[in-house]
């Protein structure tokens, strides 16, 4: 644990209907079953009824998919109204540029939303297609001046670098337009590979290993040089912009999975729901149990994943944990007597933490 998270719990409600797959996507999202939409919402709102005499209280949100903004706001809004939210808690939902309304964003914002995450992925329409994506860049404006018009204050974009036939040229032509509209947070996170996806089944379009490295130097100088700071491997912000849910994830807090696929991590105890929206649905409507599976992490192997997360984040941990053969790749953290991934580590990331100690 890095910082003081005893007072944290968040809540993930996973939205999975999408108008359009994308290439790359092996999340539990369906493009034809939109006719659930209404009983899977008001299953949602039953699980948090279930779950609601023993949360405590709320300090970050994340609605995530799928496409949380292709399904009713208001409707969306209702599932969590009664949450315990926390003053000022850190209330994110997922959006496609594409399907952003003013009346939309107004809707979250009386509901509690205080952060949208926009799935920008890039600016430049030829990468958008190669990663099968199809929105156009130009939405990605006007669904900034609709939140920013809603009162929405806080904004993240989500980039994803290392199509088939992104030139660096291309990749800095969408951080420049990114940067332009000043999100106060941002991820750039490489293109992987999924088994089971079109992408997967394409060898001639996986991304290159050397590609995608020179592309996050790239990233990381232009952000630092825009006045945002790396807080982890994927992820910069403005100050005082870090994704609080992000932060509960990398510190091992305990938060709450909502809906199909949906983790969670409670008293030391992982467990994760059941992954169709069908079954989810008829589980909740006969009073079963959502839970598909669970695992629980000895003392010391929750340990070493917290130092393992730890390292991938500005925090980094202390320096005796870090064997002498890969700290060339460290560098001291925010807190004395630690060590962080320097900008060169944090492309050998997974080296490095496999070697902890």
């Amino acid at each position: 644990m890095n910082e003081d998270n005893s007072h944290t719990f968040g809540i993930y409600l996973h939205i999975p209907f999408c108008s359009r797959r994308c290439d790359y996507c092996s999340f539990a999202t369906w493009t034809d079953r939109h006719h659930l939409i209404d009983q899977y919402l008001a299953a949602c709102k039953e699980q948090v009824s279930q779950w609601i005499e023993e949360l405590p209280e709320i300090t970050s949100v994340f609605i995530g998919g799928g496409t949380p903004n292709l399904v009713p706001a208001e409707s969306l809004m209702n599932v969590l109204a009664e949450l315990p939210l926390v003053e000022g808690a850190e209330f994110t939902v997922e959006c496609n540029p594409d399907l952003v309304t003013f009346e939309q964003i107004e809707c979250y914002r009386q509901g509690g939303v205080n952060r949208i995450s926009l799935g920008v992925q890039s600016m430049v329409p030829e990468v958008l297609t190669a990663l099968g994506r199809d929105h156009n860049p130009d939405n990605v404006y006007s669904a900034a001046e609709q939140i920013r018009s809603a009162g929405i204050p806080n904004i993240n974009f989500d980039l994803i670098y290392g199509a088939k036939g992104e030139s660096l040229e291309n990749w800095r032509t969408s951080l420049d337009l990114a940067l332009s509209l000043a999100p106060q947070h941002l991820s750039a996170y490489a293109l992987t590979v999924e088994p089971g996806t079109p992408l997967a089944e394409d060898a001639g379009r996986h991304p290159e290993d050397d590609d995608q490295a020179e592309k996050y130097l790239i990233a990381d100088e232009l952000l630092l040089e825009a006045g945002y700071s790396n807080y982890e491997i994927s992820n910069w912000a403005q100050p005082d912009s870090e994704c609080q849910h992000n932060l509960l994830y990398w510190n091992q807090g305990e938060y709450l999975g909502l809906g199909v696929a949906a983790h969670s991590h409670i008293a030391h105890k992982r467990f994760w729901s059941i992954r169709t929206p069908e079954r989810f649905i008829s589980a909740i409507a006969a009073g079963s149990t959502v839970e598909a599976g669970q695992e629980q992490l000895d003392a010391e192997s929750r340990a070493l994943e917290g130092r393992q997360l730890s390292l991938r984040t500005r925090f980094g941990v202390p320096e005796r944990f870090v064997p002498h053969e890969v700290r060339h790749l460290t560098e001291p953290a925010c807190i004395s007597g630690n060590l962080k991934l320097t900008r060169d580590g944090r492309l050998l990331a997974n080296e490095v933490a496999i070697r902890l100690s």
